[in-house]
């Protein structure tokens, strides 16, 4: 019994293993961001007037970005949508067709231009966003960067902003509003072609996929059945074949008491017998 179930968890061990190793299922989330300026975990030396948040498509007309400073308070001054530019490298996202997961390029990043009002000193600055994509995901993150320049003064005027995301953006990148969260851009390249788009895809959410953990929990389940049944059948071979021999032996044995009791004794020992016995 202990050799089963030693068998049965490497078994499962094994696949747990195989089953990490597997490619999970992307995500079919759209409108990411791209690329910045600057980029995340780099060293900023001037004082850079504007930041840029490059997405694979155009940003949400109310979409929300701040920047903060070493000491938490924001030094951002709104922001503005930019002029697209090539990309360096191309972007891949995945699209849900017909129940699978195709991958597109985008080549094209659409950016949100960032204002800073000033620098007030040196260390890690945030720059976070939130938008909608156009098919009604959230699109929110951080880049974070460490500025080393000059300290610069707040303009003339100037207040800190303490605005947060309007409630229809709120609404909507919690999956309240409506699935058209308005962005006026879409997954198009330059020329406004989109890119790599399969002919005749149809665009789906990302909840009308089956969840990523799926498939390695069904492959341990149908192994570990295989495991059991198996384990269980081993005994009862190992019973019949015992059973088959035992009748055989006890045939043997039987047809040798047969012969046994068949044997004629020689007249001589009968007779030597009674006569050491009369002589006694």
């Amino acid at each position: 019994m202990r050799h089963i179930l030693s068998r049965t968890l490497a078994a499962l061990a094994a696949t747990v293993v195989v089953s990490l190793l597997l490619p999970v299922a992307p995500a079919s989330a759209h409108g990411q961001l791209a690329t910045s300026t600057p980029l995340t975990g780099t060293v900023v030396r001037e004082p850079l007037t504007q930041l840029g948040l490059y997405f694979t498509e155009k940003p949400a007309s109310n979409a929300h970005f701040t920047v903060t400073g070493p000491d938490g308070s924001r030094v951002d001054n709104g922001w503005s949508f930019g002029e697209p530019k090539r990309l360096d490298k191309p972007v891949q996202e995945y699209f849900m067709v017909n129940g699978v997961f195709e991958p597109r390029l985008y080549h094209t990043g659409f950016p949100a231009m960032v204002t800073v009002a000033h620098w007030p000193a040196k260390g890690r600055y945030t720059a976070s966003y939130l938008s909608v994509a156009s098919d009604g995901e959230a699109v929110r993150g951080n880049v974070t960067f460490d500025y080393q320049g000059p300290s610069t003064p707040a303009p003339a005027g100037w207040v800190v902003p303490t605005a947060g995301p309007d409630a229809t953006l709120l609404a909507q990148a919690e999956g309240e509003g409506s699935a058209s969260p308005g962005a006026t851009g879409g997954p198009s390249d330059a020329t406004g072609v989109p890119a790599s788009d399969p002919a005749g895809a149809t665009e789906e959410r990302r909840d009308g996929g089956f969840p990523p953990w799926l498939v390695p929990a069904l492959i341990v389940v149908v192994v570990s059945a295989i495991v059991l049944v198996a384990a269980r059948r081993r005994p009862a071979a190992r019973g019949g074949a015992t059973a088959t021999r035992r009748p055989v032996g006890r045939a043997g044995k039987t047809a040798n008491a047969g012969k046994a009791a068949n044997t004629p004794r020689k007249p001589g020992n009968r007779a030597g017998g009674r006569a050491r016995g009369g002589r006694r």
